[in-house]
């Protein structure tokens, strides 16, 4: 959470308002007494602090952080529209805090700066659990010296108990995704066709009752499709092993299944030689047809939707690896001149039920990317894009060429 200080309350609305939308928990004080008592009732971490305040203003309540054991760790910005002095800045640095921004403020930029910050105190908490949880180990170590065969051979059974109770788990899983498939399913297909029927025989001439009734198709039809998305993503967790793959066999498989909507929307698909790898094909079909799906769905309304997919070999497992026909690995893009979006948004395409656009607009679950990105990481890979609003994405896939257990 981060603690917003400042004395004029029109300041703190605005800056809540502004973080609250990057979906940022916001507490706030209105003076330096106020945020200490709350400081030390609560674990921020981040503090925005005005420099001027009536009573403590924001370098006497730093320093005072600084000087607390438990305090001094968290990260301070002074934001400040009056003292933009250097000597203010120098003052604001030296009692403690690691930023000083003056006013106006670029919103963009200091939602960059809040989130880094947060992001490192947050590894930084990670490293003092991991500390205490090392130390910890030390210690039991050292006390089970003594009888280490012992606390081995329990280790080993636990580990038994835990493994085959995960095997019974995963079965129990694969049991509910077939109870998903039918039971779920079924009782959709129902609805969907007695509404037809319905449809055809009883409201010809209403034509308000006639787009109720179709409003209730599509809700059930993206139901099924929500179902089996979720059915997807969870198969995913289940071990298959790889085989070699001619990812052009796949991609013309998918570009088959896309050939009505190819044609009805006039789009120009363009591709070159792609490699064959060691993968799991029906998963490499479901990351190609998530991700050109997602090109001609989001192919906007002006011009024909132009889809590139390309790849070449690579050095190295990075997204920005120089190519080497010696490589080991293959870079793999899937380009479109469709709506595009702000990369500011990259992380939140790969995670599963988020989406950056009106879903009256572009239908979808939102689980599409999610699925692709899990596959591609069970392939020992990595997927990213690179977009601007209005000019397209290019999603960028890194694959080994021959898979290796991690």
């Amino acid at each position: 959470m981060v603690l917003i200080v400042d004395d004029i309350r029109a300041n703190i609305i605005a800056l809540k308002k502004t973080l609250e939308l990057h979906n940022i928990d916001v507490d706030s004080a209105e003076s330096g007494e106020e945020a200490l008592k709350k400081i030390l009732k609560t674990d921020y971490c981040l503090i925005i602090m005005d420099v001027q305040m009536p009573g403590l203003d924001g370098f006497e309540v730093v320093k005072i952080l600084s000087g607390n054991k438990r305090t001094k760790d968290i990260p301070v910005i002074f934001l400040s529209a009056l003292n933009t002095e250097k000597k203010y800045i120098f003052k604001g640095y030296e009692t403690g805090a690691v930023e000083y921004i003056t006013k106006p403020v670029d919103s963009d930029l200091l939602i960059l700066k809040v989130k880094t910050f947060i992001k490192i105190y947050e590894q930084q908490n990670e490293l003092k659990a991991i500390k205490d949880l090392l130390s910890k180990e030390i210690k039991i170590r050292k006390e089970a010296q003594d009888n280490l065969e012992i606390k081995i051979a329990e280790r080993t059974k636990e580990l038994v108990h835990k493994n085959e109770e995960l095997e019974l788990r995963n079965h129990e899983l694969q049991q509910f995704s077939w109870v998903v498939s039918h039971d779920l399913n079924e009782p959709i297909r129902k609805i969907q066709i007695f509404i037809k029927i319905i449809k055809d025989l009883y409201l010809k001439a209403d034509d308000k009752a006639i787009d109720y009734v179709d409003r209730t198709i599509k809700s059930a039809e993206r139901m099924q499709t929500l179902i089996t998305d979720l059915l997807a993503y969870s198969r995913l967790s289940a071990q298959v092993k790889p085989e070699r793959t001619d990812l052009n066999v796949v991609l013309q498989e998918v570009l088959g299944d896309f050939d009505y909507l190819i044609e009805r929307k006039n789009a120009i698909i363009k591709t070159n030689e792609l490699p064959t790898i060691d993968s799991i094909p029906s998963q490499m079909r479901q990351v190609f047809q998530n991700l050109i799906g997602n090109a001609l769905k989001f192919s906007g309304h002006e011009g024909k939707p132009a889809i590139e997919i390309t790849s070449e070999i690579i050095l190295e497992k990075s997204i920005e690896s120089p190519t080497s026909p010696e490589g080991n690995f293959c870079r793999i893009m899937v380009k479109d001149n469709g709506i595009g979006f702000d990369e500011i948004y990259l992380d939140r395409i790969f995670i599963i039920f988020q989406s950056l656009n009106d879903r009256q607009t572009y239908e979808g679950t939102g689980i599409g990317l999610a699925i692709a990105k899990k596959i591609i990481e069970k392939h020992n890979g990595l997927i990213t894009a690179k977009s601007k609003p209005g000019e397209g994405a290019s999603f960028i896939i890194v694959l080994p060429l021959k898979y290796e257990l991690k």
